[in-house]
């Protein structure tokens, strides 16, 4: 049977489903509102209730930059397994919403959600519909977004990590450059850009760790945190992206290399996610 867009609307309203979805449940309820609801509960949103507890541990990671090369944005889509994440419509629903991502640029994931995904329905209410369609726990798991004089991006692994940089010169020139400081970034996984950037509890844990090694070499008492805090510089070469070991040429550190390209040339920021 023909149901009015005013019923559709309505059922839109009590249910929070996408006005195709609905349209389809009522039809198929013959009009009658309990019953779509119950129809519509079958598809996705009791699936989504009942696999709230569930490991979305799989699905893929979308890196994409502007084409002004100014911003950039990376996307998790998580689903349950392996199986469904290397399926073609489920890698395409990944691009479309990273391309949302891309064109809205928002403040944060729930603005994400938020953003029309077509003319009928969000971003949230399409992830919502494939809960239905794919039988498994969905969910748009991580947006990241950064932008610079220069944003390179870098997809790793087949989908399963993505990394942006930030760079704080830009032209063509420093294409490669970005394209390798991320990928250098997805090989060594540092935490921050330099020093500067790490966080001050992390460096109080490594120095609380480093006096407790240096406590159990039986060193005294009066000395361990100044042999912990010498420690740090390790610490900051193996951590930090600047100071890592370029590698593709463990003769270089990043930031040397970068310098190879211009004097001044720097990564000012960085976002990786990864699968898991």
């Amino acid at each position: 049977m023909s149901v009015s867009a005013a019923d559709v609307k309505q059922l839109r309203e009590m249910t929070g489903a996408g006005m195709m979805d609905c349209k389809k449940a009522l039809e198929e309820a013959n009009g009658d509102f309990e019953t779509a609801i119950e129809i519509l509960r079958k598809q996705g949103q009791k699936l989504s209730v009942k696999r709230a507890d569930r490991d979305a541990k799989e699905g893929v990671v979308i890196a994409k930059t502007s084409d002004d090369r100014k911003r950039g944005i990376i996307i998790r889509l998580s689903c349950e397994t392996d199986f469904v994440a290397k399926g073609e419509s489920f890698i395409s629903l990944a691009q479309s919403i990273a391309d949302v991502a891309l064109a809205t640029f928002p403040a944060n994931l729930e603005g994400l959600l938020a953003e029309r995904y077509n003319d009928e329905v969000t971003v949230g209410e399409k992830v919502v519909e494939q809960l239905g369609v794919i039988g498994e726990k969905v969910e748009v798991a991580t947006y990241e977004k950064l932008e610079a004089a220069q944003v390179a991006s870098y997809i790793h692994m087949g989908y399963r990590a993505g990394v942006l940089v930030g760079l704080n010169l830009d032209g063509d020139d420093y294409l490669e450059a970005g394209r390798d400081a991320a990928m250098q970034v997805a090989a060594m996984r540092p935490i921050a850009v330099d020093e500067a950037g790490v966080d001050k509890s992390v460096i109080e844990k490594e120095i609380e760790i480093g006096m407790e090694v240096a406590r159990g070499e039986g060193k005294a008492e009066e000395m361990l945190e100044k042999i912990a805090r010498g420690k740090l510089g390790k610490f900051f070469k193996e951590n930090t992206l600047l100071q890592q070991q370029f590698v593709k040429d463990n003769s270089l550190t990043v930031a040397a290399y970068l310098k190879t390209k211009n004097k001044d040339l720097t990564v000012t920021d960085f976002k990786h996610v990864m699968l898991g």
